[in-house]
């Protein structure tokens, strides 16, 4: 991926634990790699088709004088997704903010905090089985597309399939969409819960009845496993009411354990209903 760089821009800002740096302020190094594809405006020599580096140095200005923050954490937490939601063709920025007037009292020339940040791309499967099974569906894909930092990039058709686990219940509506996002997993995973929660999805039954179940099934090529979350889901190769609308919208992504594609986990998953 090409790179567009902004090293040690000057801005006098107001940052810091103690009161009088938050009312004097003082001098703070912004430092920026603009990770996108300069190829079109390369060969074009049009700046539309690249990111305007000047407008980039005034963002980080003006964003930086318009807010204060305690930590430098938070300043380049912020600056760095303020930067990736006004210029969508960044896909990944590394970004540096110095303070050299540091006040340790001690001789130092200088400290920083560095972040990398970048867009993900995220698989997500939807269900329900209870009431307006596709209103549902449909108000947790525009809740998804109105976080901050995310959004649907593709949406699934909605189909109808029989209850997996527990049998004796109602038929599933389920579907899957393209999620580009700038939540890392576990951040996903509170806001997925919290769709759930005002859905009114109770977790009384494994594999019960719900109003609303949201799943990571992917996210990027990441493989994870904690208590309350593992990438890729479980036993996803098994699941063909999530293989057939996945394999609508990603035939070709492929599981980064097992190496199979989409597709083929689709096939073979229909081949084991004969087994």
């Amino acid at each position: 991926m090409d790179k567009i760089k902004i090293q040690e821009l000057e801005v006098f800002a107001n940052h810091g634990v103690f009161p009088e740096e938050n009312i004097l302020g003082q001098k703070f190094l912004v430092s920026a790699d603009l990770y996108t594809s300069t190829r079109k405006a390369g060969r074009t020599d049009d700046l539309t088709a690249s990111v305007h580096y000047g407008e980039v140095s005034a963002l980080i200005d003006s964003y930086l004088k318009e807010h204060t923050f305690k930590l430098l954490e938070s300043a380049a937490e912020h600056l760095a997704e303020e930067i990736l939601i006004k210029y969508p063709t960044v896909r990944k920025i590394r970004l540096e903010i110095k303070k050299p007037w540091a006040p340790v009292h001690l001789p130092m020339k200088t400290v920083s905090v560095e972040i990398t940040r970048a867009r993900h791309t995220a698989y997500i499967a939807l269900g329900s089985n209870m009431g307006d099974r596709k209103n549902y569906l449909d108000s947790a894909v525009k809740a998804l597309d109105e976080i901050p930092g995310c959004t649907v990039r593709q949406v699934s058709s909605f189909i109808e399939t029989p209850p997996y686990g527990v049998t004796d219940q109602a038929d599933f509506l389920n579907g899957c969409l393209e999620l580009e996002t700038l939540l890392d997993p576990c951040e996903l995973l509170e806001q997925l819960h919290r769709i759930e929660h005002e859905a009114g999805r109770e977790r009384i039954v494994r594999w019960g009845p719900r109003t609303l179940d949201l799943d990571i099934i992917f996210y990027d090529d990441l493989v994870m496993e904690e208590k309350e979350l593992c990438i890729p889901h479980v036993e996803v190769q098994k699941r063909k009411f999530v293989l057939e609308p996945l394999c609508e919208i990603a035939p070709y992504k492929r599981h980064p354990v097992y190496g199979k594609t989409v597709v083929e986990m689709l096939e073979a998953a229909g081949e084991s209903e004969f087994l």
